[in-house]
């Protein structure tokens, strides 16, 4: 079942994803060749006790993985939930930030993808696509729509592109809980799925590859790579 909440509720919310959208921009300002995704991570942490939030990943449980990172920073053909590292950006990568924050007992979630340097023509329609996508999808993400009308946008937008959607990862509610009903696949059927109703709250993320729409995961548990190593 799909929680509604109230108009108050929606509001807490709110405050919780605005002090999430606001750390994504003070830690995207800090992307840059040569900084470690650990020391990324490090001031994605000091940036929450500053504003008086918690990470909604840090010691996240699913079955008996623990997820051990403030964030989630997922690069090139890494396509979600990677973990912080020594590794050091490079110029020319694209670093995709994940934020989650705890809020009075409320939930934000939020994500972008940054260039760090300049990287070819096809990579940039990549993450104009991407942006499109979500854009589309949020246009229709209104009360009466289908649930379906959303995924069908995000999906139209990549195909059309000659890009592929990942299938066995999807957007959520969000809530209470980081992950609450209903799941968003980044594909579906127009005029499918449950009626969007006020109240409803969603968090949707258009996940787009640049060759195959196929996944891996690897042997820490968390990180989900492109099957053909190209980037997403």
């Amino acid at each position: 079942m799909i929680p509604i909440k109230s108009a108050r509720e929606v509001e807490k919310m709110r405050q919780a994803c605005r002090s999430a959208s606001e750390i994504l921009d003070r830690v995207s300002e800090l992307v840059r060749p040569g900084i470690t995704t650990k020391e990324v991570d490090e001031a994605a942490a000091d940036f929450m006790q500053g504003a008086n939030v918690k990470s909604a990943f840090l010691g996240y449980r699913l079955g008996h993985r623990v997820f051990p990172g403030n964030i989630c920073i997922s690069i090139n053909d890494e396509v979600v939930h990677g973990i912080a590292s020594q590794r050091r950006i490079q110029y020319g990568d694209i670093v995709k930030l994940d934020i989650g924050v705890i809020q009075d007992g409320w939930v934000g979630d939020t994500a972008t993808t940054i260039a760090a340097g300049m990287v070819d023509e096809r990579i940039e329609q990549l993450l104009r696509v991407t942006e499109t996508a979500l854009e589309r999808a949020i246009k229709v993400a209104v009360e009466g729509t289908h649930l379906g009308d959303i995924c069908a946008e995000i999906e139209d937008e990549a195909v059309c592109n000659h890009f592929s959607v990942v299938r066995e990862f999807v957007g959520h509610g969000v809530g209470r809980k980081l992950h609450e009903e209903p799941q968003i696949p980044n594909y579906g059927k127009r005029g499918s799925g449950p009626k969007l109703k006020t109240g409803m709250t969603l968090a949707i993320e258009p996940m787009i590859n640049m060759g195959t729409a196929a996944v891996r995961l690897l042997e820490d548990g968390w990180t989900v790579r492109t099957a053909d190593g190209m980037p997403s």
